[in-house]
């Protein structure tokens, strides 16, 4: 938020006489904003939630990304973590990347338009345990891949953001032959969230997604709704810490016997159920 500053005269005329009486120096000359802003991050997390949906079966991640922002608003980055073989059959490496632009309507309203790529290497459907509480035996495993690319689009007024993103393909592999309806490309995903500066070092931001998934599976709608509300602590040297609570609901999907099966035992899992997490990470 920009805010507004009023001199009266006699201020602003004193203010100009004191430039004017000052010797002016390359030193004081404001710095230029790099072209190319380089940064990498990594992250210790207690559970790793991807949209409100457990994906390390309440077992912590190590997660890292580096990221290139332009002057012009042009940004890309990579980032991965680690994921539970339960919910990724034969996979154990969730790898992201992404590219987009962000730009400015005025001082108050941005908006941003970019692609967001999931990649999970070595992981297909066809890879899962016969016999596992997702195929129980005897099963047929067909083979699909869960790489998913999404197009996005949003907007934001001062702290307040919105936006909505859109699957290119089958969404993380839902199709016919994983047992949904039908094909899921165009799965939608609205993404709100505010974020309140409580101090310069700590901050407070509240999310809510839904997720409009384009088939339902075994007669289930799996369309869902999830949130967070994050709590977090910049410190020096580029560390930050914070504490979050997430969720989503649609218990009858996301809950045995429908879901929260796994893929590689015969494990079962709330994978949607409320959970408080921490987190430590750093910038470099």
């Amino acid at each position: 938020m920009n805010s507004t500053r009023i001199l009266s005269g006699a201020c602003a005329l004193a203010s100009f006489l004191l430039l004017a009486a000052s010797p002016a120096h390359a030193d004081d000359a404001p710095a230029a904003t790099p072209f190319v802003t380089a940064t990498t991050n990594v992250n210790l997390v207690s559970d790793y939630r991807f949209r409100g949906i457990d994906q390390t079966w309440g077992k912590p991640a190590i997660q890292g990304g580096a990221d290139l922002v332009l002057a012009n608003g042009l940004y890309a980055g990579v980032w991965a973590s680690n994921v539970s073989g339960n919910s990724t059959p034969g996979g154990s490496l969730e790898m992201d990347y992404y590219a987009g632009y962000n730009g400015k309507f005025s001082d108050d309203f941005g908006y941003t338009v970019g692609g967001y790529g999931y990649y999970y290497p070595g992981a297909n459907f066809s890879k899962s345990a016969c016999g596992s509480a997702a195929y129980p035996a005897p099963c047929a495993l067909p083979s699909q891949s869960l790489n998913t690319f999404e197009l996005n689009a949003g907007v934001s007024w001062k702290w307040i953001a919105y936006k909505l993103s859109v699957s290119t393909g089958d969404y993380f592999g839902a199709n016919r032959s994983t047992g949904y309806s039908g094909h899921t490309s165009g799965t939608l995903y609205h993404d709100l969230s505010a974020t309140w500066a409580i101090t310069d070092d700590i901050s407070l931001v509240g999310h809510v997604g839904h997720t409009d998934v384009k088939a339902t599976y075994a007669g289930v709608d799996p369309d869902y709704t999830d949130y967070r509300v994050t709590l977090s602590k910049t410190f020096t040297g580029g560390w930050s810490v914070s504490a979050a609570g997430a969720g989503a609901n649609n218990d009858r999907f996301y809950r045995p016997p429908v879901g929260g099966l796994s893929y590689g035992n015969a494990e079962t899992r709330n994978v949607n159920k409320p959970v408080f997490i921490v987190q430590v990470g750093r910038t470099f």
